[in-house]
């Protein structure tokens, strides 16, 4: 990609700088305790070479959606303290974004220290639509690295978003792409114009609507398109099956279809679900056809035949795509599918294939349910941004680093 890359920036010299990084450090909370650090180690390498090279680290991230406002319970304390036992060296968090405490603290900052704001989407102008407070945020920002700074663009996945630590301060300051974001493209280039044959795509997840641009982007491009997860359900019933109390878009129906007419010789569905009497771990299982879901019950899972042939296809594939889960991985009687596919596609990895797990409940699910991340050529950070590049979408954030 024509944009500066990490590796310039450290070329041209940091010591002594102050640098602006925008991380994607938005990971999961069970009571303010991280469940998957995966965006967390995901971003040290880009930290960890400026602070050896003697920047002033001035980092930006979100937790969660707070709207606008501070809320204690998405701040970025516990990802300040995992993060400095990842770097092994103190990351101070700044106590507002970039009010008084964060000016301060920046100001005090020596070569290799290492300053993280507090959740930038505590400052409602983060998200405006108002290209004017958006740049007021963006400038206060930048006030923080002063005139001679730099701005690292690292958190992908967020790079599909038109937001002021994302978009606006690469307007200001000198502007570089970080080791994820230039990996992630890069990557995600070869899926789009490089991609070798046979190219399968695994999606799953629990809305068609969520998919429905990706699956119109890439169906007309891939040898084999599999669809599991919650979504499967809107295409059984697309088919006239009965679906009972599974998860269902009805007004996607219809549109289902049509993508089933056109794209039929691609598409592979379930034969098989694992269904429940119940949403809960402890629920009453069992396999059925796909064709007999009974009233009253739910696909939380699809069955071992369609895991089976599912993975057959994947196994045999040089390229592999996947976004999102089979089923409930969270709950371990549901999980087979997932795992069945992700095993498979380790398979394919092994064999040589170009794999790629399209971050969020994907990149979850390889660490929940234990399997290798080097099984795989790349985990995505960012799956919303993934998805919108193989829509064939701007990226903003990626916009603007070419700018």
């Amino acid at each position: 990609m024509a944009v500066k890359t990490l590796q310039d920036l450290l070329d041209e010299g940091v010591e002594g700088r102050g640098v602006l990084v925008r991380s994607d450090l938005n990971v999961p909370l069970d009571n303010g305790v991280i469940t998957d650090p995966g965006r967390i180690i995901a971003s040290v390498p880009t930290i960890k070479a400026l602070v050896e090279a003697g920047a002033k680290v001035v980092l930006t991230a979100h937790l969660g959606r707070p709207k606008g406002e501070p809320d204690p319970a998405l701040s970025l304390a516990p990802v300040a303290e995992r993060l400095a036992q990842e770097l092994g060296r103190n990351v101070q968090l700044a106590g507002d974004v970039v009010g008084q405490d964060a000016l301060a603290r920046s100001e005090g900052l020596t070569d290799g220290d290492v300053l993280l704001l507090e959740n930038i989407r505590f400052d409602p102008r983060e998200t405006s639509k108002d290209d004017a407070a958006r740049g007021k945020l963006a400038r206060a920002l930048v006030e923080l690295v002063g005139d001679d700074g730099a701005f690292v663009s690292d958190g992908f996945g967020v790079v599909h978003r038109k937001q002021a630590s994302v978009y606006d301060v690469a307007e200001l300051l000198p502007h570089y792409a970080g080791t994820l974001v230039a990996a992630e493209v890069e990557v995600l280039r070869k899926l789009t114009t490089d991609t070798e044959r046979p190219y399968a795509v695994v999606l799953g997840g629990s809305k068609v609507s969520d998919k429905l641009a990706v699956i119109e982007a890439l169906a007309p491009k891939v040898d084999t398109l599999v669809i599991g997860g919650g979504m499967c359900f809107t295409f059984l019933a697309a088919q006239g099956l009965p679906v009972g109390s599974s998860l269902l878009q009805e007004e996607m129906i219809e549109t289902c279809r049509g993508l089933l007419d056109r794209y039929g010789d691609v598409i592979h569905l379930p034969r098989d679900i694992v269904v429940a009497d119940k949403f809960a771990a402890d629920a009453e299982s069992k396999v059925v056809s796909a064709n007999e879901i009974p009233d009253g019950w739910m696909g939380l899972d699809i069955g071992p035949d369609s895991a089976a042939r599912f993975g057959a296809l994947l196994t045999e594939a040089r390229t592999v795509f996947w976004n999102g889960p089979m089923g409930v991985f969270e709950f371990e009687k549901f999980a087979a599918g997932t795992r069945g596919v992700a095993e498979a596609i380790v398979q394919a990895t092994e064999k040589g294939a170009f794999t790629v797990v399209g971050g969020g409940d994907s990149a979850a699910a390889v660490r929940s349910l234990g399997l290798p991340e080097d099984g795989f050529s790349h985990i995505s950070t960012g799956g919303g941004a993934s998805l919108e590049y193989l829509e064939g979408k701007e990226l903003p954030g990626i916009a603007v680093l070419e700018g």
